[in-house]
């Protein structure tokens, strides 16, 4: 059976009514005049100085608060002006490629570390790390029926709306869910960085054999195995991956741990944080925010469109008939029709992401004397050529590099990783910024987060209702 067939089937059994009326004709004649009053003029914007999705004209972001956390590094304000340099991630203050240089020299797992990094604000000591990696293995495990009574219940097509449900879900199971002291919140920090991947890599299980007829194959975490050797055993029917597998899995983590508090997740796991709820709720928002396309859920648009190139470009080695399929994505007459080039483009990077200079190497190396060698060539051509088109596109001089996610859904493939999880993989990761960024906005910040709507609805009268067909 197929997906589409399977999830109508299971749509209709639960709207299944002998007396439902047939409401569409309702609900269409309810949106007759309505459309108008979600429409506000452009000029509006400008004249009330709002600074659209708290960007300043000139693009970067409008301050909103003080971090220790991570920062983004992409330009630098010189006499006023914005210019491009090469893009720098830090994670409390250690760039991360001298973290993914250290790591990668040593031979270790380094997502654990990363985690301790960002929750406690150093890197630890050898014994402290294998404290901390303890306590981890301790949380991995989900409460008692948790996997029967919540990831299998109300099936999602989404894995990213039930990891979402699966974490306000353990609210429920937590005896101390309120406070909001440091102890308490970095507990429940740990005990989601371990959970995550379990739930995540079950719920995949789950949503195999639900929506695609798949033989259901649930595994439990193992002591002593990295968070990103975990999720491999669990997501895998037989259990099965390598250490070069989980090694580069963990590489990937670490990149995707943090980003500031400035990216729209972390924002607003701060905004939800600011109002005094809990962790669950804050981190839940958090999984909510990085779902859709224009953040995490860039991952899987660079794959969908990747996959468009490739059918829509017949020689992969000539630059012309590439760049023309690009401006036709440009343009929206194809790909997913909204004129974008996923993975191409960041609000702070402008010459290069550091994150996607990384995989990109990685991804170059696994790729050669394999099948993906010319699809990774293809991806390449894209990165080169985006940025001209996009010049003769917009007619701007404007810096434009490739981010994360144009290479991060190629690792993940050649990992034999499915496109489901990419953006749940990408939760996984960040969810350690996310804790450290609730609990630095907890501790500090010390008031609700409230921006200002400028409201230019006049005002009108009230009509009796007997009165309101003479309208």
């Amino acid at each position: 059976m197929q997906r589409k067939e399977l999830n109508n089937s299971f749509v209709n059994h639960i709207n299944d009514s002998p007396s439902s009326p047939d409401t569409s004709e309702l609900f269409e004649s309810l949106l007759s005049g309505c459309r108008e009053h979600y429409s506000i003029p452009s000029a509006a914007f400008t004249n009330y100085n709002v600074k659209r999705g708290l960007r300043n004209p000139d693009g970067t972001g409008v301050m909103a608060g003080i971090t220790k956390i991570g920062n983004a590094h992409g330009y630098i304000i010189n006499e006023g002006e914005r210019t491009s340099i090469e893009g720098e991630l830090y994670y409390r203050g250690y760039n991360i490629t001298d973290l993914i240089r250290g790591y990668v020299s040593e031979g270790r797992y380094g997502f654990e570390e990363t985690a301790y990094l960002l929750f406690f604000g150093d890197l630890p000591t050898k014994k402290q790390l294998e404290d901390f990696d303890t306590l981890l293995d301790s949380y991995r495990y989900l409460p008692p029926r948790f996997t029967e009574d919540v990831i299998m219940k109300a099936p999602s097509t989404s894995l990213m709306n039930k990891m979402a449900s699966s974490v306000l879900a353990l609210y429920a199971y937590d005896e101390n869910p309120d406070e909001t002291s440091l102890e308490n919140m970095l507990r429940q920090s740990m005990q989601l960085l371990a959970r995550l991947p379990i739930i995540a890599a079950q719920s995949y299980a789950f949503n195999r054999s639900h929506f695609y007829g798949d033989s259901l194959n649930i595994h439990n975490p193992q002591l002593n195995m990295s968070t990103a050797q975990n999720f491999l055993r669990i997501m895998r029917p037989d259990c099965s991956f390598t250490e070069d597998e989980a090694k580069l899995l963990d590489l990937c983590l670490v990149l995707h741990a943090e980003h500031g508090g400035g990216n729209n997740s972390a924002f607003t796991c701060r905004v939800v944080s600011s109002s005094g709820s809990d962790t669950y709720s804050a981190i839940a928002s958090a999984i909510c925010s990085l779902k859709g396309p224009k953040h995490g859920g860039a991952n899987i648009k660079v794959q969908e469109m990747f996959d468009c190139i490739k059918e829509g470009v017949s020689d992969w080695n000539d630059d012309d008939e590439i760049s023309a399929f690009l401006e036709r994505l440009l343009l929206g007459e194809v790909g997913d029709h909204s004129g974008l080039i996923y993975g191409m483009g960041h609000a702070i990077y402008t010459l290069s992401d550091p994150r996607a200079v990384v995989l990109k190497h990685y991804a170059m190396n696994l790729a050669k004397g394999t099948e993906f060698e010319r699809e990774f060539a293809l991806l390449e051509s894209v990165e080169r050529l985006s940025p001209s088109v996009f010049a003769r596109f917009k007619q701007a001089d404007k810096n434009i590099c490739a981010n994360v996610d144009l290479y991060s859904g190629l690792v993940y493939r050649m990992l034999g990783i499915p496109t489901e999880l990419y953006t749940p993989l990408f939760a996984i990761a960040r969810v350690t910024g996310w804790c450290a960024h609730r609990i630095e906005e907890v501790c500090t910040g010390k008031k609700i987060i409230r921006p200002a709507y400028k409201a230019i609805s006049k005002p009108r009268e009230y009509m009796p209702l007997e009165f309101r067909n003479n309208y």
